[in-house]
């Protein structure tokens, strides 16, 4: 199989690369986290950049690009650890661009493209544990159309996102909705994340709702899927830049009067850590060229993908924390901020342990061995 990019994909990495080295580097990113963990500012840049409408198609205003193209995206946002939520874009395009009635979904998939609309999915409930067919979310019909009651959780940006994906029940069936942040009824209390992001709490009391479908069981499937591939090309770009920064303390660290990359225990571990993020990086390939397969064949290669990647990011990031000794976990030093970012990414959609179960569920009767 060619794992090569192609010149328009190399183009579109450069692209991103200069932008973060540029626009966003490292003290930049600190400043934004701790002034609430969102900038509307970056998230512009990144739109102006095309990066907004990745998946939404021509016609709409977006790139109508495909999984690799947003794998590459997300590995160069990754090495800058950027804390705008782009993946939000790449689901909110995805779902309205495939699930949307046609037409109905063009005006806010042209503003998710050109950056004016935020639009986020907030599907995790306290009860539900990462499952997606526990939502006690609900939607009544009313007299100008649907009315939404329930709450989520740990909604992404909720207090800066202008409109919500929410999946709710119609009468025991699954219905994805969208929800504008300004409407009726509609309450957010946001916070920031570990990592120096930012979520947020969404209540839902007779909220005003646009029905998008009426079985939003395959189109949450679809958009958790979305998510894990990014957040697994996202994580290995961490790595990777978590993995040179250690390299390069190493060489610049001394003790006895050499520097620590002398020694070979300690080149043994930086041996190991590469291991894991070569295997991470393959299960990101495999999960960006898996998206457009049929949904069991796409489910099962994500938990595959997400459950090797968590055990990756811990590896990686616990070796670069002990590599580093006291000054890794400073505030000052970048090395703590990918960590933080790489234990987030490796809880979001779905954490290794809800993952494993997964793989194990899908397993057939040869136990993933090929007879």
């Amino acid at each position: 199989m060619d794992f090569d990019f192609s010149d328009d994909q190399q183009q579109l990495r450069d692209a991103v690369r200069k932008w973060a080295a540029k626009a966003y580097p490292f003290e930049r990113r600190r400043s934004i986290a701790q002034a609430g963990g969102f900038s509307h500012e970056a998230y512009r840049e990144m739109a102006a950049l095309g990066l907004c409408g990745i998946y939404v198609p021509e016609q709409a205003g977006g790139l109508g690009m495909g999984p690799v193209e947003a794998m590459v995206v997300m590995e160069e946002l990754g090495s800058a650890i950027v804390l705008e939520p782009l993946v939000q874009a790449l689901i909110a395009g995805a779902l309205l661009a495939t699930y949307a009635p046609a037409g109905q979904a063009d005006p806010s998939l042209s503003a998710i493209a050109c950056g004016e609309s935020i639009v986020v999915l907030a599907y995790q409930e306290r009860a539900a544990r990462y499952r997606l067919d526990v939502c006690a979310t609900r939607a009544d019909r009313t007299a100008t159309g649907w009315a939404l009651h329930g709450a989520k959780s740990m909604v992404c940006v909720a207090d800066h996102a202008h409109a919500f994906l929410v999946p709710a029940t119609v009468d025991g069936v699954l219905a994805l909705f969208l929800v504008q942040r300004d409407a009726t009824g509609v309450r957010t209390r946001g916070y920031g994340t570990i990592d120096g992001g930012r979520a947020g709490e969404l209540e839902l009391d007779g909220a005003p709702a646009q029905l998008l479908c009426t079985d939003a069981a395959a189109a949450l499937a679809h958009a958790v899927d979305i998510g894990i591939a990014a957040t697994c090309a996202e994580a290995v770009g961490a790595m990777d830049k978590m993995m040179a920064l250690t390299i390069e303390y190493m060489h610049t660290r001394k003790q006895f009067g050499v520097p620590i990359s002398s020694f070979q225990a300690l080149r043994h571990r930086v041996a190991d850590m590469k291991m894991q993020l070569e295997l991470a990086r393959s299960m990101s390939y495999y999960a960006s060229l898996k998206l457009n397969a049929p949904a069991p064949e796409r489910r099962c290669a994500m938990a595959r993908a997400k459950w090797q990647l968590g055990n990756s990011m811990r590896f990686v990031g616990q070796q670069a924390i002990q590599l580093h000794g006291g000054v890794g976990v400073t505030d000052e030093y970048a090395v703590a901020h990918y960590f933080k970012r790489l234990t987030q990414m490796e809880m979001s959609f779905g954490d290794s342990l809800h993952h494993l179960g997964e793989v194990s569920d899908r397993l057939q009767d040869n136990a993933g061995v090929f007879t």
